[in-house]
């Protein structure tokens, strides 16, 4: 739990607060992955989008734009469409069989496309699969139970769906949460899924924002894990109980403008 004293909690969150502001704008998106949602309207379009985009984000952003623009390409530019009526024969295109971005590779890539039409001929958005359970903890753990319960899982796939479970930080699927759930005004996360309170997300850890957040006090541990995003978050929630989470624009951005 955080330990400023009274005088450095309020210059603290002043400047958090001040740099959200600076770092929750519509630009923002322009260099970053969440542009690839934001090419769509329709809901399921988006998540689903927005997945790929978060389970990818690892490297140079620009690559990561690249790739995720070729999936959508791939998947004709209407992925629920598209994940709702393929046909294995469609999954020939060398595209889908040569998809690679760093270790994500074609055997992950056509895993990811048999559990979502699976899931989406039978359901209407993932959201229920992030909302089903008291904490993000066990939702993270639920959904990556889910996403592999089939006997033909690839076990090399795992290690793209992240689980609270191995300890992991999950920062990608924490970051896809951000995005879905949190909602205000400045354009940037869409707030899509209505049944998650913004309370209860937990931090993306990235190393851009345990830098910073040791920098400023508001983390200790020392092992990027599950445990330390849930220490991040829990101090975050002294500055704001019910958006903890958006203090990630600030941590991130600040990560990114101190690194230049």
């Amino acid at each position: 739990m955080i330990k400023l004293k009274s005088k450095n909690f309020q210059k603290t969150k002043d400047f958090l607060d001040e740099k959200y502001e600076k770092y929750n704008h519509i630009d923002f998106i322009e260099n970053d992955p969440i542009q690839i949602p934001h090419r769509f309207t329709k809901k399921q379009d988006i998540e689903i989008s927005a997945l790929f985009a978060a389970v990818l984000a690892w490297g140079l952003r620009k690559t990561i734009i690249n790739k995720c623009n070729l999936i959508m390409e791939l998947m004709d530019n209407s992925p629920h469409d598209f994940i709702l009526n393929h046909k294995a024969s469609d999954l020939n295109n060398v595209g889908f069989q040569e998809f690679k971005h760093r270790t994500f590779n074609s055997t992950d890539f056509l895993y990811f496309l048999d559990f979502l039409q699976r899931f989406y001929q039978k359901n209407d958005s993932l959201e229920i699969l992030f909302s089903s359970k008291e904490t993000q903890k066990e939702n993270i753990a639920h959904f990556h139970n889910t996403f592999f319960d089939i006997d033909y899982a690839p076990q090399r796939t795992k290690k793209h769906i992240s689980t609270p479970e191995r300890k992991s930080a999950c920062k990608r699927l924490n970051m896809y949460l951000r995005w879905l759930v949190r909602k205000d005004n400045k354009g940037v996360d869409f707030g899509i899924w209505e049944n998650i309170s913004p309370s209860i997300l937990i931090c993306p850890l990235d190393i851009h924002v345990e830098r910073e957040s040791k920098k400023l006090g508001l983390l200790e541990r020392n092992i990027s894990d599950w445990k330390a995003a849930e220490e991040l978050t829990q101090n975050l929630r002294l500055f704001d109980a019910n958006d903890p989470v958006k203090y990630d624009f600030a941590l991130f951005g600040l990560g990114i403008e101190n690194k230049k």
